[in-house]
């Protein structure tokens, strides 16, 4: 589990920042399990692993259903959920998609029809597809061109978007401050799909492409361990327990802003647990709730993210998260029914 915080400047800081852009880059979800990237227009690369020719809807309705019973129980216990669902790329993108490659109609529809499952279960949610195309002008996107993730600038816009739910629906006494965020800066690297699922000769091809990224601020610096659970503002959890936790795969991660911009938004911390896409975000979220930090300080709301597709996998398919993340859906439900309890 990958756990951050942002403390004062340090000798380390130029190799950590470099290990947090590495894994933006490298951990791109079920990477050992994917049959192939897809080439689409321009160089644009698409992730061959979320198919676009049918839904598993009876695990997808399965999953949904066991999101539906997670926030009553969470809300139970007066902890609001949040589902932050990031479309898929190719949906988002299809007229980038290579000729030969359709999009069949139930893919589609999968995510109003995942927005209208949750909201008619009560999942407090929102549409990331507005918010993502709001961010399409000048030269920004949002998605990198040749990477499975979605741009800064997508992930601050869906930061804001998920702050307004909140102070919507969850209203938070004040607990700041809120993080700093610092100035844009850009970075020329290959994106995940190319460095990662192409040969030499076809990535040299593709090319770099610019990142458009947020500098740390000179007193925070990016610090990847095991020791704590930790906040976007720099704080402890022994002193000041953040009330919003964010748990998701690498889109949520500190390289791309999406929890410092929620935290700024919120003008609060803001807790962040995430791991690589392959853990997968239901190991992810029995991981954090299982953390005596949890125990000891439950938050008043978690943001959970999703990619959309994701929501179609099994809980213990093999072929989509590491061994280690496998279990079914009896235990998760049994765990986290546990962690609850304490």
């Amino acid at each position: 589990m990958k756990r951050i915080r942002f403390p004062a400047m340090t000798k380390a800081r130029a190799l950590v920042r470099i290990l947090l852009q590495a894994t933006v880059l490298g951990a791109a979800a079920h990477a050992s399990a994917a049959p192939s990237v897809i080439e689409g227009q321009d160089g644009w690369l698409f992730p061959g692993w979320e198919h676009t020719d049918a839904v598993n809807r009876a695990t997808l309705d399965a999953n949904l259903k066991t999101i539906e019973q997670t926030a009553t129980e969470l809300a139970a216990r007066h902890i609001g959920l949040v589902l932050m669902v990031v479309p898929a790329k190719a949906l988002f993108y299809p007229q980038r998609l290579p000729a030969g490659v359709a999009i069949a109609p139930p893919v589609k529809s999968r995510y109003d029809d995942i927005l209208g499952m949750l909201k008619a279960a009560g999942v407090s949610t929102f549409d990331d597809r507005p918010v993502l195309r709001s961010v399409e002008h000048d030269q920004q996107s949002a998605f990198y061109r040749a990477d499975y993730h979605w741009s800064a600038w997508a992930a601050e816009a869906s930061a804001d978007a998920t702050a307004q739910l909140i102070q919507a629906r969850f209203p938070l006494p004040a607990n700041g401050p809120g993080a700093t965020l610092g100035d844009w800066t850009n970075e020329r690297r290959y994106g995940d799909l190319a460095m990662n699922f192409m040969a030499p000769e076809d990535r040299k091809r593709i090319g770099r492409d610019i990142y458009t990224v947020r500098k740390q601020p000179d007193d925070q610096s990016g610090q990847s361990g095991q020791g704590g659970q930790q906040d976007a503002g720099g704080a402890l959890l022994d002193s000041a327990a953040p009330q919003v936790q964010v748990i998701g795969n690498s889109f949520v991660q500190p390289y791309l802003g999406y929890t410092q911009k929620l935290s700024n938004a919120l003008g609060q911390p803001v807790g962040l647990t995430w791991n690589p896409g392959n853990v997968g975000p239901w190991k992810t979220f029995v991981d954090y709730v299982e953390t005596p930090a949890f125990a000891q300080h439950k938050p008043k709301v978690i943001v959970w993210q999703f990619n959309e597709a994701q929501l179609e996998n099994e809980l213990d398919a093999a072929s989509s998260w590491d061994a280690q993340s496998l279990m079914s859906t009896a235990s998760w439900r049994k765990r986290v029914g546990a962690a609850l309890a304490k």
